[in-house]
């Protein structure tokens, strides 16, 4: 987990800010030390995957899911928060040696252990296709390595110094980004997101979008609650740091995914018993997947698709409503998007060339 992030924005009270803040760090630092049952969800994962990993980063592995099941050959993948690195390792093998595991994570202690076992890895993979990158998921420009070797050379004394490293800091995202635009295939993260901090949430997921491919999607695994935590339990530095107090709730989880420009979301998979309950409230592991639009390809006049069902008519995200088994005009970019995951099964798409009897006219109009 990319444990140090900040965690929790109360403005009112800065001291119990810092005091949750610092339990985050703290808990992690020494989870990354020592095993901390209490930090982890149940997760089934693949057994033939994990037999190649150390048994320090089986035992230091804290989650609620497995997105690496959504990870496939040759693809370049991005954990967030990739901690011990154990969903590194597992997609390093689904990947491939054409492919590529970069992991993300601002943590000291989790990325020495991360990174304690990467030639181990290559050798047992015979290919070396896993790094770790210092960094805060909710800003995916900013390579905190580089920053470390400015204030080796320049540190902050004073006001200006402090003025003069904003300057760096930016120079650092625009001339050498931590992770480049459109560069990731799919971004995956194993129970992260709620350690970020509720004002930091939506440039997280904006910056997911913009290193995303075309066409590429997350796949997110992450405790959420079915309604708001209070604010008493939200400055509990223990239930914040046990990745439950700072859980979304699970309707707004979705919608943070649209609003950030994704489509085709769907909660892949939901655990139907509740993880913990606190005070009333059921905190539960559920996997996200949720896809970035891709670049629309030509298309002749009178495209239109065909929704398949099994639903008597459905509505996607811009409004556009197919009704199952009647032929829909719709644009180039909508045709292609239509005719990729997670929507290829769902609809037949159709040219101007499939029209029968002039059903579809030049103007695009279908009966």
């Amino acid at each position: 987990m990319d444990a140090s992030l900040p965690i929790v924005n109360l403005n009112d009270d800065a001291e119990k800010t810092a005091s949750v803040e610092e339990s985050v760090r703290r808990r992690y630092a020494q989870a990354a030390q020592a095993v901390e049952p209490s930090l982890c969800c149940p997760v089934d994962y693949d057994p033939g995957f994990l037999r190649a990993l150390p048994a320090e980063i089986l035992e230091r592995d804290y989650g609620c899911g497995d997105p690496s099941r959504y990870v496939r050959p040759g693809e370049t993948v991005l954990d967030l928060g990739s901690g011990g690195g154990k969903i590194c390792y597992i997609a390093a093998q689904v990947v491939g040696p054409s492919g590529r595991v970069i992991g993300i994570d601002c943590n000291a202690e989790m990325l020495a252990l991360a990174r304690k076992y990467q030639r181990e890895m290559a050798e047992k993979l015979g290919y070396a296709n896993v790094e770790f990158r210092c960094g805060m998921i909710q800003d995916l420009r900013l390579d905190l390595d580089r920053l470390a070797e400015h204030l080796e050379r320049a540190p902050i004394r004073d006001a200006q110094d402090w003025l003069r490293l904003r300057q760096i800091e930016q120079q650092l995202r625009d001339e050498s980004p931590l992770i480049a635009d459109a560069s990731i295939d799919c971004v995956v993260s194993n129970c992260v997101l709620n350690l970020v901090r509720p004002s930091d949430r939506r440039q997280l997921l904006s910056e997911v979008f913009r290193v995303l491919k075309p066409g590429g999607r997350a796949a997110i695994s992450d405790i959420v609650c079915d309604r708001d935590v209070p604010l008493e339990l939200q400055r509990d530095p223990e239930l914040w740091s046990g990745c439950l107090s700072g859980a979304f709730r699970e309707d707004e989880f979705l919608r943070a995914f649209e609003g950030a420009g994704f489509h085709g979301i769907r909660i892949a998979k939901r655990e139907a018993q509740p993880w913990r309950v606190v005070a009333g409230i059921e905190f539960r592991a559920v996997t996200v997947l949720a896809y970035k639009g891709g670049v629309a390809a030509p298309s002749g006049e009178g495209s239109a698709v065909i929704y398949l069902g099994p639903f008597q008519a459905v509505e996607d995200d811009a409004g556009q409503r197919y009704e199952r088994g009647k032929r829909t005009p719709v644009g180039a970019e909508t045709r292609e998007r239509l005719r990729r995951e997670p929507y290829a099964d769902q609809f037949a798409s159709l040219d101007a060339s499939d029209r029968e009897d002039g059903c579809c006219d030049h103007s695009g109009s279908c009966c």
